[in-house]
C-alpha cells in the first residue's frame, strides 16, 4: 500500500484464502484490505490517537437514507449528545479529491446535518464547517479539536 499523509500506526494484517485483511479498530473485525480501507483505518487512527476523538463516539459505515436511497457514510463522529458532529468520506489514494467528492459527502451530510464534513484520500484532507443557521460552509485550515 502507498505511504499516506497521516501518522503511521501499528495496524494488524492477516491473510485468509489468499486475501489480505486489515483489522478495523472500531468494529474489531477483519476487512478486505483495499486502498479505501487503508485510508479509512489510517484516518481512524489519526482521529483517535492524535486528535483524541473518543473511540466510543465513532461509527464506521453507518447506513443513512437520502431521497429514498440507502447510502453508507464512511465515518461519522458523534457529539456527546449522540448527534452527528462530523461526517468523513474516505477515498482511495489514487483518486483526486474533486468537487464531486465534496458533493457526495455533502449529500450524506444533508441527512445527518453534522457541523463538519471531511473528505480524504489519505494524501490530501479537506475539512469544512457548516453553519446550518446561515446556510454557509467554510473550508478550514486544519481538523478541529473534539468538543
Amino acid at each position: 500500500m502507498v505511504q499516506l499523509n497521516l501518522p503511521s500506526f501499528e495496524y494488524v494484517l492477516k491473510q485468509e484464502e489468499g486475501k489480505v485483511l486489515i483489522l478495523d479498530i472500531i468494529r474489531k473485525k477483519y476487512l478486505m484490505l483495499t486502498p479505501e480501507e487503508w485510508v479509512r483505518q489510517h484516518f481512524l487512527n489519526y482521529l483517535i490517537q492524535n486528535l483524541r476523538y473518543p473511540r466510543s463516539l465513532i461509527k464506521v459505515e453507518g447506513g443513512l437514507q437520502f431521497n429514498k436511497l440507502q447510502k453508507r457514510s464512511d465515518i461519522v463522529v458523534f457529539n456527546r449528545q449522540g448527534n452527528p458532529w462530523m461526517v468523513i468520506e474516505c477515498k482511495a489514494p489514487d483518486l483526486t479529491l474533486s468537487q464531486n467528492t465534496i458533493r457526495q459527502a455533502s449529500v450524506y451530510n444533508h441527512t445527518l446535518r453534522a457541523q463538519y464534513v471531511v473528505i480524504t484520500n489519505g494524501l490530501q484532507h479537506i475539512c469544512c464547517v457548516t453553519d446550518w443557521t446561515n446556510n454557509t460552509t467554510q473550508v478550514l485550515a486544519e481538523m478541529p479539536a473534539y468538543e
